[in-house]
């Protein structure tokens, strides 16, 4: 069976990292469109190549969404490791008592804010969490269909 509608493909397929074979149609359905434009995720003015900026996948039969706007790592496992990386030793050697490691030296998918202690990274504290797909669910926003119940024949 394919499906055609976003929320009746999640419905069926449950718990996926990207639509698959089932799920025909644009890669970015208007309907997710307009559930980013209701969440306030996206202005419904914002030019169109703007809107469709972002992915889509299915968790626990529910649509999630997330923009990339400004640089935000949709496609990307959330890192919860604490083992300082060597660039981030190497900024705090230049930088030995920096409040804040910035994101171009962590990575965009660190869950922590990381700082430099005498010359050593550290982590500061956690300020994201990650999704049970592990993804950083900071950037994910779960939208919600029109439809209180899909029917049969909506499902093509």
């Amino acid at each position: 069976m394919t499906y055609s509608e976003p929320f009746a493909y999640c419905a069926a397929a449950g718990t996926i990292d990207a639509p698959d074979a089932r799920c025909i149609g644009p890669r970015l359905p208007d309907s997710i469109i307009q559930g980013m434009i209701v969440k306030g995720i996206i202005a419904a003015d914002a030019p169109p190549e703007f809107q469709r900026n972002a992915t889509w996948w299915c968790m626990q039969s529910h649509v999630w969404v997330c923009h990339f706007g400004a640089n935000l790592p949709c496609l990307e496992k959330a890192n919860s490791s604490k083992v300082p990386t060597s660039e981030m030793e190497d900024y705090c050697r230049a930088n030995p008592n920096a409040e804040n490691i910035p994101a171009a030296v962590t990575g965009r998918t660190t869950v922590y804010e990381w700082k430099c202690n005498s010359a050593k990274p550290e982590v500061a504290r956690q300020i994201f969490q990650a999704d049970p797909q592990g993804y950083l669910a900071n950037f994910w926003y779960e939208l919600v269909s029109k439809l209180k119940t899909i029917s049969p024949g909506l499902l093509q």
